[in-house]
């Protein structure tokens, strides 16, 4: 590690001064020797750091969605030219500039933020050997040496020995109990940050191989982290657990204001914004009016969780613009009626038996009502026209056609062709 660190030496005369002008307003404040000063002044080193990384923050969240969009696309690029790898390497980066992402976007604030970290490193590793570095001074190194937090000094290691915690005046179960808190402490932020990424805002409707490897990063750099924590200074603790809660909460901000498409926090963000657009009856804010706008946009492309909020719109009367405003609009309010009534008025579904059990029964009521199972009166019968027509000889003469043999049509018959007597 102190081999890595001497590589961005180069560093560490800006990150030990922006230490020591924080020391002095913290000093001033809590005292020039204290863990106080000299622990907020590496926690100030963070936010400022941060600060300043907040634009490549947003590339990586674009990347990172970017690339989660093209996964359906890389696989059937991998799955097509399986066997020729640079026709497959060519492909991939012809998509790549085709839709704007740089797969590195990802990685972009950890890089940019690694020269700080063993510049840190650096420092607190030459205040441990009682060396000056940068712009601290001996006056100013034998204030840091003296700097405990929560009795643990700040150059102090999980790994170091009696001997060497007891010249930075502490005692090594303190710096055991505290750097073993902090590690605990480090990891699970960074297990919660990348979990709520997964649980949170990834799309449910495309399964990537992305997403598994996300979800094996979630247990893989959580105990990257504690494996590697026991050699870290307890100021560079301090540092790593600051980075990791910033990273936390930011994250949980762009969850929260501006989700993945089609993720669980989108739809809880739609839900959120549905209720304030019926409180207010219109859309307040400007980041919630570009939601809008790009709602609108998309047109048929939108998934059902955009659907479902202009569902809901149209059920209060109200009508998205392009502009991301909404408007009355009795046409929006007509339709989602006319399609809540027609969503109402469509029968259940019957079972097999049901509509067997109902087809026998109409059967039965069409028979009934046939003119042919009425019966017949006595005046209908005396009606009956007679067989006045000449039968065989050597054949009694029938009655009347109510003697007509069954099968036979009822009234008069014609007589049957002499080759059939």
């Amino acid at each position: 590690m102190d081999t890595i660190a001497s590589l961005f030496s180069f560093i560490t005369y800006p990150v030990s001064w922006v230490i020591v002008q924080f020391h002095k307003l913290y000093g001033a404040i809590f005292g020039d020797d204290t863990g106080w000063a000299w622990g907020l002044s590496i926690v100030s080193l963070v936010v400022l750091i941060r600060i300043c990384l907040i634009p490549l923050f947003v590339k990586q969240i674009k990347s990172t969605r970017n690339m989660q969009v093209l996964q359906p696309k890389m696989k059937a690029i991998q799955e097509r030219y399986k066997s020729d790898k640079q026709r497959q390497s060519e492909e991939m980066m012809k998509l790549y500039k085709e839709t704007g992402t740089n797969p590195l976007s990802s990685c972009l604030p950890i890089l940019a933020q690694s020269p700080f970290f063993f510049a840190l490193y650096h420092v607190l590793s030459a205040i441990a050997s009682g060396k000056t570095i940068g712009v601290i001074n001996q006056p100013l190194l034998d204030s840091a040496r003296q700097a405990h937090i929560f009795g643990a000094p700040l150059a102090a290691k999980f790994t170091d020995s009696a001997s060497e915690v007891t010249a930075l005046g502490a005692s090594l179960t303190d710096v055991r109990v505290v750097t073993a808190v902090m590690i605990v402490m480090m990891s699970a932020s960074q297990f919660f940050t990348q979990r709520q990424l997964m649980t949170k805002n990834v799309d449910l409707t495309v399964k990537t191989p992305y997403m598994q490897q996300q979800k094996m990063l979630m247990y893989i750099f959580p105990l990257i982290f504690a494996v590697m924590g026991i050699n870290f200074p307890v100021g560079v603790l301090v540092y790593w657990l600051t980075t990791n809660v910033w990273t936390m909460g930011q994250q949980m901000y762009v969850i929260n204001q501006n989700p993945t498409p089609g993720s669980k926090a989108q739809d809880q963000y739609l839900g959120r914004l549905l209720k304030s657009v019926t409180a207010h009856g219109e859309v307040r804010g400007r980041t919630k009016r570009n939601t809008v706008k790009r709602i609108v946009s998309k047109g048929s492309d939108r998934n059902d969780i955009e659907r479902k909020f202009i569902a809901g719109l149209s059920k209060l009367g109200l009508a998205a613009q392009e502009d991301g405003t909404v408007i009355k609009s009795d046409t929006a309010l007509a339709e989602a009626e006319g399609g809540a009534a027609q969503k109402r008025q469509q029968p259940k579904r019957q079972t097999k038996a049901k509509r067997q059990s109902g087809a026998a029964q109409q059967g039965a009521a069409k028979e009934a009502d046939s003119p042919e199972s009425e019966p017949r009166t006595s005046l209908e019968k005396q009606d009956a026209p007679q067989d006045d027509k000449p039968k065989p000889a050597g054949k009694p003469a029938s009655g009347s056609s109510r003697q007509a043999k069954s099968g036979q049509r009822k009234g008069p018959q014609r007589p049957k062709h002499p080759s059939k007597k």
